[in-house]
């Protein structure tokens, strides 16, 4: 029995951060400033609260490398790449205001058929759940099904504008225990221009719904509750990652019985802890 499951996207990340500006048309860059690191909201989040001090497990499409540095981070894995299928990887350039990613999704694309066949099995207190599902449907008897053995579940979608096309799509947000989500994809998949507009729109749900504000902190709404915490300062170096730490540390919070307000506020200094190093993983911090 895991305390936390987490399901979804791999990659390998390569990152060129502390950029001074980003290149235009044509230009060429030179820098020393460059990490390489396993990320994907499934293993950060994962790697995270293991640090945090929960017994963790990783549905994913893993490079080598990356099924590797989980295990030594003390996380069980099930490496659904298949022998010959190419893992994915990200390029990512990023100064302090501004990023630009280019990713090759490798096996990705295959993968959330061969999470959502194995779910129904899984063991565990919580399961996150880190990708896009496509479609929306068949994923809302996976989550009745966690409701129903006792485990509770999470979603970070990310940023898609199709799913906000999807009719299902609100009706599987709304099954989730926790529904985290940006400033961006909260306006955009409440269909709102203000922030003030998306807020009011989720607090309507029965769910909580956790939104994350980097330096303005972050938000809980829904389930008849509105609650903030503020952010703590950081020298930021990479934010790379910084929402699916976040994630980990409201998880590891609410599993250990905090509060969901020293949940956020644990999340938001993890969060914060991981943009002092480059890459997703460096900067995590460990228990104590």
């Amino acid at each position: 029995m895991f305390d936390l499951v987490t399901a979804g996207e791999a990659f390998d990340d390569f990152i060129f951060y502390a950029l001074d500006r980003l290149p235009t048309n044509g230009e060429e860059l030179k820098t020393d400033a460059f990490s390489r690191s396993p990320g994907g909201g499934a293993v950060i989040t994962a790697v995270a609260a293991a640090r945090l001090g929960l017994r963790c497990a990783v549905m994913s499409g893993l490079s080598n490398e990356g099924a590797e540095l989980l295990r030594a981070e003390g996380v069980a894995v099930r490496n659904l790449r298949r022998h010959g299928e190419p893992a994915a990887l990200t390029v990512a350039l990023s100064t302090r205001r501004d990023r630009r990613f280019l990713t090759f999704n490798g096996m990705n694309d295959w993968l959330p058929d061969r999470i959502r066949r194995l779910l129904p099995r899984v063991r565990a207190r919580h399961v996150h759940l880190a990708f896009y599902p496509r479609p929306c449907r068949p994923w809302l008897p996976v989550v009745r099904t966690f409701r129903s053995r006792g485990i509770t579940s999470s979603w970070d979608f990310g940023w898609n504008s199709r799913l906000v096309r999807d009719p299902q799509f609100r009706p599987l947000a709304a099954l989730v225990d926790y529904l985290f989500l940006n400033r961006d994809e909260a306006l955009m998949y409440a269909r709102q221009t203000t922030l003030a507009g998306a807020i009011d729109r989720w607090r309507r749900g029965s769910r909580h719904v956790i939104i994350k504000l980097g330096a303005g902190g972050s938000r809980l709404v829904g389930g008849s509750v509105d609650i903030r915490a503020a952010a703590p300062r950081a020298r930021v170096v990479d934010t790379t990652g910084a929402g699916d730490a976040f994630n980990a540390g409201f998880l590891a919070a609410r599993l250990r019985g905090a509060t969901l307000h020293a949940a956020l506020r644990l999340a938001n200094c993890v969060g914060a802890r991981s943009t002092r190093r480059a890459g997703g993983i460096a900067g995590l911090p460990r228990r104590r």
